[in-house]
């Protein structure tokens, strides 16, 4: 049996908000409210459920994408007016990295997570099959 991610549930002080800020982000749609969450599901089928949290510790996210989406995903990074940066660290304020031959940005969502983007994997691709989009 192969091990799989199904869902990560993701706190946030406006659950409605971050989903379809996120979704929005990444070209995607959030879906119909399921219970407390509402969800955000990715092109692995992988959701991030987003739930109202009155009180939560930032959880960071990235999102490996394919060179060819980049663009529209940063160009909507930087219209949504959010705080996005190269490095982890918060370091490179309005710039993005070219770690390991790739692209990628981390910028915040609303409710204050840490979301990032990039193009290849760290460390670089692999012959592992599994780590290609």
């Amino acid at each position: 049996m192969s091990i799989q991610l199904d869902h990560i549930i993701v706190p946030a002080k406006d659950r409605r908000a971050s989903a379809e800020f996120l979704a929005r982000v990444l070209g995607l749609e959030a879906g119909a409210p399921t219970g407390p969450f509402i969800p955000v599901t990715t092109g692995n089928g992988v959701t991030l459920d987003f739930m109202d949290a009155e009180a939560f510790r930032p959880h960071h996210c990235a999102f490996l994408v394919p060179d060819e989406e980049f663009d529209g995903i940063f160009a909507r990074i930087k219209e949504s007016g959010a705080h996005y940066y190269a490095n982890p660290d918060g370091s490179g304020a309005g710039q993005i990295n070219t770690r390991d031959g790739g692209r990628g940005v981390y910028f915040t969502d609303p409710g204050g997570h840490a979301m990032e983007v990039l193009t290849v994997p760290y460390g670089g691709w692999t012959t592992d099959r599994r780590r290609h989009p």
